[in-house]
Parts: C-alpha cells; sequence; structure tokens
C-alpha cells in the first residue's frame, strides 16, 4: 500500500467520524432523574457535578482492578484542563471513596471521582450489568433542574478516546498483543 493509499483512507476515516458526530446531534435526548454518588465530601447529585457549566462528562470506570480503565483515566488525566475548560468531567467507578481516593493519588489524578458502589446509574445507564461494571463515557446537559443525557459510548480496544491504540497501530505489528498493566 502507497502512503496516498493510507493517506486517502485516513481521509475516508475523518469523513466518517464526521458523519458520526453530525448524526449525534440527532440523538433523542434522555431526561434522567438527579443520581445521588458517594464523594469525598460526602453524598453529592449529578446535578452538583455540572459546576459551573451546563455540559458534563461522565466517565463509566470499572475502577482499580482494570487496567484498561486505568489506561484511559491516566489519558484524560493529561488533557484535563483542555476538557474542563469546554465542559465538567468526573470519572465514576463502583470502588468505594476510600479506594478510589487513595488510587487517585498513586497515580497522582487531578479529576473528580464519584463512587457508584450505593446507586443505579451505572446500571441505568447501560454500564453495569449481572457480568459487572463495563467502561464508557455519558454525556449531559443541564437547563434548570432538568437533566439529560445527549451521548454516551462504550471505550474499548482501538477507540477515539486512547491514544495509545492509534498510536500503536503506526508501529508495524500494531499493538501486537499488548495490553495495559497497572504498574511497569
Amino acid at each position: 500500500m502507497t502512503k496516498e493509499d493510507l493517506n486517502t483512507l485516513r481521509q475516508r476515516y475523518l469523513e466518517v467520524r464526521q458523519q458520526l458526530a453530525d448524526a449525534q446531534k440527532y440523538r433523542q435526548p434522555e431526561p434522567v432523574e438527579n443520581y445521588r454518588f458517594q464523594a469525598p465530601s460526602g453524598t453529592v447529585s449529578l446535578a452538583h457535578l455540572f459546576a459551573d457549566h451546563t455540559e458534563l462528562f461522565v466517565v463509566h470506570n470499572m475502577g482499580k482492578s482494570c487496567s484498561y480503565c486505568t489506561l484511559w483515566a491516566d489519558g484524560l488525566n493529561g488533557v484535563l484542563d483542555h476538557l474542563q475548560d469546554r465542559a465538567s468531567i468526573v470519572i465514576s467507578s463502583p470502588d468505594t471513596v476510600e479506594v478510589q481516593q487513595q488510587f487517585k493519588q498513586d497515580r497522582n489524578w487531578n479529576f473528580t471521582m464519584v463512587s457508584t458502589n450505593k446507586n443505579q446509574f451505572a446500571e441505568d445507564m447501560g454500564y453495569r450489568n449481572e457480568q459487572g461494571p463495563h467502561p464508557g463515557v455519558s454525556v449531559f446537559t443541564k437547563s434548570g433542574e432538568q437533566i439529560t443525557r445527549v451521548a454516551d459510548t462504550p471505550f474499548g480496544p482501538g477507540d477515539d478516546f486512547c491514544a495509545v491504540w492509534h498510536l500503536f497501530d503506526l508501529l508495524p505489528d500494531g499493538p501486537n498483543g499488548w495490553q495495559p498493566r497497572l504498574s511497569y
């Protein structure tokens, strides 16, 4: 395959991504309740997590034991200031607040974390079932007292939310079975 062929494929990929972004604008919004979460400061509401923004990313993280979720969170930590300039962002997981805070400190994470271990939020959003939690992100808007989910998508190897996979794709053997570890 030539460099020109690769550039043509990359251009087609960008066009499909734009089509997906355009289609997302027509997704049916889902009103949601004002869930309550456990946080270091005590119980907080979903509305509280918006802080001074009207838009909120909630990352559905599987918790401390998941090296993949840790990889995504590490990457989000690196772009946190950029994201927070536009919207609020919170990482949720089923871990207790104490476990979250220790792991957050160990990894030098700067984002807000909340625990979903005492609510139905992850289940209701489709990111936890009888097999356990699943990674992804939901996007919410707030207008007055109304909170609405306007987007969501799962996370997984090769997705657009973790640059590691795209960089590995440039290697001659791609990821070649690579899996993230909790420490190196």
